[in-house]
Formats: structure tokens, sequence, C-alpha cells
């Protein structure tokens, strides 16, 4: 029997559950009671979110925009700054090399080709990004990616977010409360009730009783109550891929209140694993992710606060994990967002755009009546299961590409450990540049841009000589390069330093859309 969906419920009330709820609310939610469809959301107080990840993709601009907060409410109170590239130190040869991965496209890309013609037209010892996009030079000299004059929203470089991630989450909270109608529950729940089915009818709360409805989002975190424990999904762990099980969490408060913030995540390798630095208005978000049987927990101490400059990294806060995602993340009435479907590790800020991703998929592709769930279930699970399977090839690049020596650096680059897709790939790529064709879905998790930039920036040797004739445009690339050099000169007048944008964020507001 078919039923009209008239309520979803969404358990777990971290940054996962409001954006869901919120993406909901704000497509189906009805201006009255007996309108639309209600979102509801329950948390437990009893429960801690993690809240740990603070960068974001430059989708976070168009969720934002799409709930309908304001960019400057949203800096002001967040804490937030603006993103615009992650920075990768000493992960090739600890020698203080560096490479970068800016959000802005190489320039002319789609018109040439420029990873055949950068090395040969630039001054020797420039880095691809250096090459083809600005971008490198403002993460390099603090500059801001947009001015005061601009709108909210609005892009002169491409750009996401650093953010506080419990100050985002009361910001989600009270917008989708106040201002999306989410029904907000604050309870613990004690029971789930299954249908004959094996659907989810309803769960049983401490306080509230029972609580009916249609459609169950599983926002629960690692633990992923409802898809994993109830509906026994499996989880399909990435521990042959990735090494790091272990963080080491801390924040550290700048010397100065008016000191530079970085506009780029910082990811700087260990010998057994990586730290992140994340600048934020008041404070910085540091790191360190490591694998546990590469390094003690002592040694994984130190290191951090040898990084950070204090005991700071001795007294941080430890999250453990298995990277790895579920089988499939919607099944039945129940559909997994966020940690509950699963998380590999903070490399390239993904968790947040598998949110989004995840998110926006259910709001737009909710059918009316409940006969049509499975339908859509398989659709979902096709695309994000291609989706997580580009971000692991992806964020695996990174390692293959080192040339470190430490065990922990070495195992990643066994062939073992790397994915076949990937392999293939780098296979392909030895004789010409990542493009289009290698990523022909809608639904890639990275483009062929951002490959070009780990692989030439990590120092891959792409052997374009056995076909010539393909490599004609030199001028044409020659041009853009210079296009880009042009651009590069009137944006270093124009922008801002960063931490003067935000200073002004704090008192004028940008301009509206």
């Amino acid at each position: 029997m078919s039923v009209v969906i008239k309520r979803i419920v969404v358990l777990g009330g971290g940054t996962a559950g409001w954006i869901t709820a919120g993406l909901l609310a704000k497509k189906h939610a009805g201006r009255s009671p007996n309108e639309g469809i209600q979102i509801s959301l329950i948390e437990s107080a009893d429960i801690g979110i993690i809240g740990v990840g603070e960068g974001t993709w430059p989708t976070m601009r168009q969720t934002l925009a799409k709930l309908g907060i304001s960019e400057t409410q949203f800096i002001r109170q967040c804490g937030a700054t603006f993103k615009q590239a992650s920075k990768f130190v000493n992960w090739i040869k600890a020698n203080n090399d560096v490479y970068y991965h800016p959000f802005t496209e190489p320039q002319g890309h789609n018109k040439v080709e420029l990873a055949p013609y950068w090395q040969a037209l630039m001054p020797p010892g420039s880095s691809f990004a250096e090459a083809v996009t600005f971008q490198h030079y403002l993460c390099e000299q603090g500059l801001a990616p947009k001015t005061i004059a601009n709108k909210e929203y609005e892009v002169v470089a491409n750009y996401g977010y650093h953010l506080d991630a419990n100050k985002f989450i009361g910001l989600l909270r009270d917008h989708c409360v106040e201002q999306l109608g989410v029904e907000h529950i604050v309870d613990t729940v004690a029971k789930v009730n299954r249908r004959a089915n094996g659907d989810i009818a309803s769960l049983q709360t401490v306080a509230h009783g029972e609580q009916v409805a249609e459609l169950f989002v599983d926002c629960s975190g690692l633990r992923s109550l409802l898809l994993g424990e109830t509906l026994n999904v499996p989880f399909m762990p990435c521990t042959n891929v990735f090494l790091a099980d272990t963080a080491l969490a801390t924040q550290v408060p700048y010397d100065n209140p008016q000191a530079p913030v970085a506009s780029q995540t910082i990811a700087t390798a260990q010998p057994a694993g990586w730290i992140w630095d994340i600048g934020l208005q008041t404070r910085r978000g540091v790191g360190y992710v490591y694998s546990s049987a590469h390094s003690s927990e002592q040694t994984a101490r130190d290191t951090l606060a040898q990084y950070v400059g204090s005991a700071q990294g001795s007294e941080a806060r430890k999250i453990t994990f298995t990277p790895g995602h579920r089988q499939l993340f919607w099944q039945n009435n129940c559909v997994a967002v966020g940690l509950s479907a699963g998380f590999l590790e903070p490399l390239e800020a993904s968790a947040l755009m598998l949110i989004e991703t995840s998110a926006n998929y259910i709001a737009d592709q909710l059918p009316a009546v409940t006969d049509l769930l499975p339908l859509v279930a398989q659709r979902f699970n096709h695309m994000m299961l291609k989706k997580w399977r580009g971000v692991i090839d992806f964020l695996k690049l990174h390692y293959v590409l080192s040339e470190r020596t430490e065990p922990f650096w070495q195992q990643h680059r066994q062939a073992e450990t790397v994915p076949d897709s990937l392999q293939a790939l780098l296979k392909l790529w030895a004789y010409r540049s990542p493009n289009e064709y290698d990523f022909t879905d809608a639904v890639e998790a990275f483009s062929a841009a951002s490959y070009q930039y780990i692989l030439y920036g990590a120092g891959f040797h792409t052997d374009f000589s056995h076909m010539p004739h393909l490599y004609q445009q030199g001028v044409l690339a020659q041009k853009h390069l210079q296009l880009n050099q042009k651009r590069l000169d009137q944006l270093k007048f124009t922008l801002p330093k960063h931490r003067d944008l935000l200073n002004k964020l704090n008192s004028i507001s940008f301009s509206t859309i």
C-alpha cells in the first residue's frame, strides 16, 4: 500500500543533521501545518558532537545561499574565514617542498591544455599552480578572494570557508528552527521499531514518546544507529587503502589578534601522517591525523606539540576512526548522511562535500509516496558509491605520489594498497594529462583540473613526446599563461589582505544579491 510522505525524521544534530533537515525543510515544508512535509530532528543532549571538520568546498556557498543564510551573518557568527586552496608541505621528499590545490581552474581550462607547455614557457622553478592560476599568489600573499564591495557569495577568486564547527551547528540549528520550521526534539532514542517488511516504523524516545515517520535520515555519527545497527547494512573498511586511524585535535590562539589569516588549509606531512592547520578569525584549528600502527600516541602528541610550538599538542583531544563506508547508504526507508555513511580521513575536506551532495539529492529527488522509495534509493546508492570511489582515488593519489621514506609512506605506495581504478589512470597519465574523458559523470567527486594540480604539483612526469602532432598549441598556451599573469597583476592591487576583509566584515556587511 502506497503512503504519502508527510513526515521525515532526522536523527542526529551535528552538521550533517542540520544541513539535511534545513535543505529538506526549505524545499518541502509548507507554510502551514496542513501543507508540505513536516521535518523533525531528534538529537540527544547526552551524545556529544565530534565537530572537528572546519574546512569546506566552494559548494558551501550554494548550500548557505539555498538555506537563506546571509554570508555576512555566517562569517561573523561562525568565526569563519575564506578558503581558497589546500597547501601541501613536505608531502614529496620532506625537504620543504610545497604544492597547491587551488579552487580556481587553470587559466583557459577547456580551451587549451596547459600541462604539456607550462614547464617550457615558464621560468625555471615555477610550480604548476603558480603557472596556470593566480590563486597560488593570492594564498602566498595572504590576500582575500573578494572585496567588501562584492555582493554576498559573489566570487572574484573561487572560495569555500574555514569555520568553527560548533558555532556553525548553532547557526544552522537556530536558522532551521526559527526560519525554516524544523521541529527540534531534544531527547534520547530508546528503541527503534520495525515494520514486517524491514522498514523503520518509528523511534521510541524517552520523553517524547513514539516518533512515527515515512522516511528516516540517519545522522547519528560513527555509531550509525539506524542504517548500521538497526538495518545491519555492512561497513566496508578501507584500511587496506588508508592507514591513518587516529586524530589529535587542538585549538591554537593567535599570538597577535591581528595576525595574518591563511586562506588555505595547510597540510604538513609528518613521519606517520600529516598535520592540518586551519586559520579562523581568533584561533587556528590544528590536528595530527596519523596511523596508530606507525606511531605511538605519545610520539604523535610530541609531534603535534612541536608543530604548534607549545604544550597544547600534548593536551589535544583524541579521536579514533576506521576509514571506510557503508555498503549501501539508503536501505528501506532509511538513508545515512555524514559519519553514519562513512569517513575516510580529513584530507581535502571531502566529508562536508559528501554531506551536501547527499542532502541535496534527498531534497531534490524525494518522492511523493513510499512506493517510490526503493527506486530513489537505488539511484542514490549508485551515485554515492561512485562519489565515494572518486574520493578514495583522489585522496590516495596524494600518498602514491610521495617519495618520503618512512614506513607509513612506503606502505602507502605499495601496489596492493592502490585501487585498480587509480592504477589504471596513472598508466594513462604517464602519456597524457588528466582530461574530461577520465571523469565523464556529472557526480564525479573531483575534476580533471584537481587531478592535474596534485599530479604536477607533486612532480609527476607525463611524457608527451610520443604524439607530438597533438601538441601544436604552444602559442595559444603562452597566451593563456600571459593572461593568467595579467589577471594576477590586476588582482594583487585590488584585493585586500584576508585579515583586513574579515575586520571590515565585522562592522560592514556585504550587499545582498
